[in-house]
């Protein structure tokens, strides 16, 4: 329904908050490097002029195809990509079809202090739409937009459009959507050619919604395509830098151009003072975060618990030597003494007992959780 997606869109985008924090702070015990990394990501939204221009006019990715490695999103633009790639989906399923897939602008520079990094402080939805893999800006309004857009955020910002993204609404399956299709891999190099070369390295983010929907968590991928004449030097390299030997695998993740971009790492970055807000928040109202967690992410734990439980059968079954009977079962008072003192001659069993009451305690806690989610939100509860 209409409210379901809204409110699946609402977990995603907080999702993504969550997983900006997560990235932005590793959870780091000394204050003195905590203060670091504190400094490190406040100076994402500063930047030195001078240092910015000389590296625009060096331009080192137009001589090395693959020398930008990472792009740092902040959080106000991955949950205003997140939104409108969104608004796609419930856009298309509204009018009874399928998900439309969106593009926008994405506005940024290349970090002086970190060369091979590109920042994201902010995102433009634009008003274009498309199905399958062709989303294409071609439409005059659209350039007249864009254009007008862009001198507009010449006269107050300090950054350019450095990239631009779009959605990959497909069906829900196995793999990740997040490619480059021919389409998007001509896109993508003409703005290559018009921008890298004066100082402004372009980047490419796709985005899968659906995916990002059903684990709660932004599903998005950064890309720099190859220029016509560069050849990677290691056979059947995937843009991820591994190697598929298999034609079919690689068409499957990557589409059919797998051989003419690479992918750049997608991390996250706030200011000291939201992250501290966050930290707060998550520390003193944990069961928000555990209570908004997705109900995919507790079917796809539960079907791990079949393995899990052969695994410590097996390791319960290398130890039953010792023991009267066979499987599991209690241990009465008499025979307690000789049976704690056959597991304590293997180290080993103390692991498997806590994997196991782990394990039901896991199971036990999602139950519990989800039957208090159905409570809290159903639509029939009074």
């Amino acid at each position: 329904s209409h409210h379901t997606i809204l409110a699946k869109m609402a977990s995603s985008v907080v999702a993504s908050v969550a997983a900006a924090a997560s990235a932005a702070d590793s959870m780091v015990q000394d204050d003195t490097t905590k203060k670091k990394k504190n400094q490190a990501t406040d100076v994402r939204y500063s930047f030195d002029e001078g240092k910015l221009g000389e590296l625009r006019i060096d331009a080192p990715w137009t001589r090395d195809a693959k020398y930008l490695d990472s792009v740092a999103i902040s959080p106000s633009a991955i949950i205003k990509i997140m939104m409108h790639c969104q608004s796609g989906v419930n856009k298309g399923i509204q009018k009874g079809g399928n998900p439309i897939e969106v593009m926008g602008m994405l506005l940024g520079r290349p970090d002086p202090d970190t060369p091979k990094t590109l920042v994201v402080t902010d995102a433009f939805p634009l008003p274009i739409e498309g199905f399958e893999t062709r989303v294409i800006a071609d439409d005059a309004d659209v350039v007249n937009h864009m254009i007008a857009l862009g001198e507009c955020l010449e006269k107050t910002r300090k950054e350019k459009f450095m990239g631009w993204y779009h959605s990959h609404p497909f069906d829900l399956g196995p793999n990740s959507h997040c490619f480059l299709s021919q389409t998007d891999l001509s896109t993508q190099l003409q703005w290559q050619r018009a921008e890298d070369p004066h100082g402004n390295p372009f980047v490419a983010l796709v985005v899968d919604p659906l995916r990002s929907l059903h684990k709660s968590q932004p599903e998005i991928k950064a890309f720099r395509a190859y220029p016509p004449e560069y050849n990677s030097p290691i056979e059947l390299q995937c843009p991820d830098g591994s190697v598929e030997t298999l034609e079919q695998r690689r068409l499957e993740l990557w589409g059919s151009c797998w051989n003419r971009y690479y992918e750049l790492k997608v991390e996250y970055f706030m200011s000291s003072h939201a992250r501290r807000v966050l930290e707060q928040l998550t520390q003193d109202y944990l069961w928000i975060r555990t209570l908004g967690g997705s109900s995919a992410n507790l079917a796809e734990s539960s079907e791990l618990v079949p393995s899990k439980l052969d695994k410590a059968k097996t390791s319960f079954a290398s130890f039953s030597t010792g023991l009267s009977g066979a499987g599991f079962r209690p241990v009465r008072t008499s025979t307690q003494k000789s049976a704690s003192t056959t597991l304590e001659t293997s180290p080993e069993t103390d692991d498997t007992v806590q994997e196991v009451v782990d394990l039901a305690t896991t199971q036990l806690y999602a139950s519990t959780l989800k039957n208090t989610k159905q409570k809290i939100f159903s639509k029939t509860h009074d």
